[in-house]
């Protein structure tokens, strides 16, 4: 049984981000939440994306989960390999975007791949190397304050040259420019001396031809944009015909949540637009810490409020505030704390009925479909660019919205319960 393109996702969010373009482009999609541990019937399905937990993960860790994810792909006999990491390129000054993608590459046996984060439809572009989010250099544009990974060099070229073992290179706008013919022609100039090269995109058209130019690279890495243009090349060559509309979901019937767990600027600004008329409760690590916040008194509040719904329960904050609490906690036990709180919420809301959940963080939408014992997804329609409504494929009727920190409008919530009824 062959699969055409086999993806490996660095986080939940950014996995689903990733399926919704491919599934808008045409392929029969399955995300997979985390590792599988058997063979899985993946008969008439054209792509699938396998969500981990590596980007913020111990390198080593990461590296020998996306590797498993690797060896369980290539079982499928994929034609294709894509490393998805986040459009904001977020990581350490170590990894774990290098790292991983340097694995990946020894273990296919191939020597060359692409890195191309860009998705301008969400402001996300590179110019000359450097990437910049709305027209703002990346380490200018909040991502400097990421409690987890702070991005504080917009340059790529450096960035992926200082978690690698290989020579990075560019694939400049002028190139990019002249099309999908140039692009490849540079890749192979590049190829001689260098295992990676970052690509320059200013516009989605520019993704279309970065895809096509990739249609004989065993390995892609970048961000969801670049799934744009790779469903033409499989119909070129007589492997795929673009089938009808696959994301209609079923009608779900239930109350609905929002947990937030992101602390990205555009969602702190989501979340106030949101709880200025909605009831909303805010997780407080240290309280969580010390135990006078509990479960029992988050779910007190939930049934109390419920007729008032949707409910918002949030653990967004500023920098400043973040960074406090990781000082006296610790970076790794502030967000295992509050991520165990969103998982415990989870469960004890869909035993009360909530049938639709709307997640905005990667970590926190990791903790939530691993709570709710969710192992594959159907992506639906899109609510903004890169976040589509889900429905776990199950015994039980869910339907999930899961938004990397940065994407969305201020009125996301609004419009994802909006799509989501």
């Amino acid at each position: 049984m062959s699969v055409l393109l086999g993806c490996i996702g660095d986080d939940f969010t950014g996995s689903t981000d990733l399926a919704g373009f491919l599934v808008a482009s045409g392929m029969r999609t399955i995300q997979l939440t985390g590792l599988p541990k058997e063979k899985i019937d993946l008969s008439g399905v054209d792509a699938v994306v396998i969500s981990l937990k590596s980007r913020t993960q111990e390198t080593s860790a990461a590296v020998a989960d996306s590797l498993s994810a690797l060896r369980w792909l290539q079982s499928y006999d994929c034609r294709q390999y894509y490393f998805k990491y986040c459009s904001t390129f977020d990581s350490t000054e170590k990894g774990n975007i290098g790292p991983v993608a340097d694995a990946l590459l020894d273990a296919l046996k191939e020597g060359f791949t692409i890195a191309c984060p860009s998705l301008p439809v969400n402001g996300r572009t590179v110019y000359n190397g450097y990437l910049f989010v709305n027209g703002v250099l990346l380490n200018e544009s909040g991502m400097q304050h990421h409690p987890l990974t702070p991005m504080k060099d917009a340059n790529l070229v450096r960035v992926l040259g200082r978690q690698t073992r290989g020579k990075v290179g560019l694939v400049d706008q002028a190139t990019v420019s002249m099309g999908a013919e140039a692009i490849r022609k540079r890749y192979a100039e590049l190829a001689e001396s260098h295992r990676y090269a970052v690509v320059d995109t200013l516009f989605t058209k520019d993704l279309i031809e970065i895809g096509h130019a990739s249609a004989e690279l065993k390995l892609l890495t970048g961000g969801s944009g670049l799934a744009i243009g790779l469903a033409d090349n499989f119909e070129k060559k007589g492997l795929f015909a673009k089938g009808p509309n696959a994301a209609q979901l079923d009608r779900v019937e239930g109350d609905a949540l929002i947990l937030s767990g992101s602390c990205s600027s555009a969602t702190l600004e989501q979340v106030a637009v949101f709880k200025a008329g909605h009831p909303a409760l805010q997780l407080d690590p240290l309280a969580l810490h010390r135990g006078s916040q509990t479960l029992d008194q988050v779910m007190h509040w939930f049934e109390t409020h419920r007729h008032r719904g949707p409910l918002m329960i949030y653990a967004t904050d500023r920098p400043e505030t973040i960074r406090r609490c990781q000082e006296e906690l610790g970076i790794e036990q502030a967000g295992t704390i509050v991520e165990r709180m969103f998982a415990e919420i989870a469960r004890a809301a869909s035993t009360l009925g909530v049938t639709r959940f709307i997640v905005a963080g990667g970590e926190t939408s990791g903790a939530v479909v691993q709570a709710l014992g969710i192992k594959a997804i159907k992506i639906g329609p899109p609510i903004a660019p890169g976040v589509p409504v889900t429905q776990a494929l199950g015994d039980r009727p869910l339907l999930l919205a899961l938004k990397s920190g940065n994407f969305g409008d201020r009125d996301f919530f609004a419009k994802a319960l909006v799509m989501m009824r």
